[in-house]
């Protein structure tokens, strides 16, 4: 059964109270000795934020309490094995690890917390984790947003020389972990700026108590062998299991609302989400690839409206019930 803590198991949380002004920092404890980071606040509709890499739960400061006050409760965590959580030997998500059992981790998470149905918005690889779970648990998953990202198997399918210059890292993570490890270890903290300073267009544009947050988890070993695991697992098991949904003609029934950025130019945006879901909307995004946090206006802007129209046929008791 899982279980709530206090949060700040390695010390790497207590400067969230000021990013997250009456949130609730909760360290949830899942059956496997797994450990995840969260924060959340509101009442209403239950909507689970998911970050992306090299980041944490932070990555939302300037989104998730806009969300709270348009009347969703809001949890803000880490993706299984990032930030300030720990996985477990016993996981399946340090096993085996795939979308498909980050996907399972996070709604056991959400089940910790009390929701059996809630909204997904996901950036980078937590909008991969997210239409996983959209597709794996369509009676969880009520409504999905995929800031920047595209499901892996196209993305990987247009993969240009453009593309690996953009994300070069989609191939060195790939590399055997060992390696990885020394050359990282190193320097963590220089590789990750230069990362976040290329995404977000320089390191001024960030928040330094959400860099602090992304500098702590980044110097932590088991936090860089959980990335590398991450993407290896999406240039291999992902994509089978991504070509075996697309060859059963397997959607995802919840709508789907994706925000692009500018690199989608001259091509239709939607085109390739169509193909794997019904409902769908979408609108380009100014400001680079990190949209939550260099363009927080414009991501509330279309998530408020979205989640209101996508969220409004759930009734609220049945959204939440005691913690288990």
């Amino acid at each position: 059964m899982a279980t709530l803590r206090d949060a700040n198991p390695v010390g790497v949380s207590v400067h969230l109270e000021s990013l997250f002004p009456g949130f609730t920092q909760q360290t949830v404890m899942l059956r496997d000795g797994s450990t995840i980071r969260t924060v959340r606040c509101g009442a209403g509709p239950a909507v689970l934020l998911l970050h992306g890499y090299p980041q944490t739960l932070a990555a939302w400061h300037r989104v998730a309490p806009a969300l709270v006050q348009g009347g969703f409760q809001v949890i803000a965590a880490d993706l299984p094995g990032y930030g300030a959580g720990c996985l477990s030997a016993h996981s399946s998500s340090f096993r085996l690890p795939s979308r498909r059992a980050f996907a399972a981790t996070l709604c056991e998470l959400m089940e910790a917390l009390g929701h059996v149905r809630f909204a997904v918005v996901g950036h980078d690889r937590g909008a991969r984790a997210g239409y996983r779970m959209a597709l794996d648990f369509p009676d969880r998953v009520a409504a999905l947003a995929s800031l920047a990202v595209v499901p892996t198997l196209d993305a990987w399918e247009a993969v240009d020389g453009r593309f690996a210059m953009r994300a070069p890292h989609w191939f060195f993570f790939a590399q055997p972990a060992e390696m990885l490890e020394r050359l990282l270890s190193v320097d963590p903290t220089a590789y990750l700026d230069h990362v976040l300073a290329g995404m977000a267009g320089g390191l001024e544009k960030l928040d330094e108590r959400a860099l602090l947050d992304y500098r702590m988890a980044f110097a932590r070993r088991q936090v860089r062998a959980a990335i590398f695991s991450d993407y290896r697992a999406a240039l291999t098991v992902d994509l089978e299991d991504e070509r075996a949904d697309r060859e059963s003609g397997r959607r995802i029934g919840c709508p789907v609302v994706y925000l692009w950025g500018a690199e989608s130019a001259g091509r239709d945006p939607l085109e390739v989400w169509r193909r794997w879901a019904k409902d769908v909307s979408g609108a380009g995004i100014d400001g680079g690839h990190l949209q939550p946090e260099c363009a927080p206006r414009q991501v509330i802007e279309v998530l408020v409206p979205f989640l209101e129209r996508s969220l409004q046929t759930m009734a609220r008791p049945s959204l939440v019930r005691g913690p288990v």
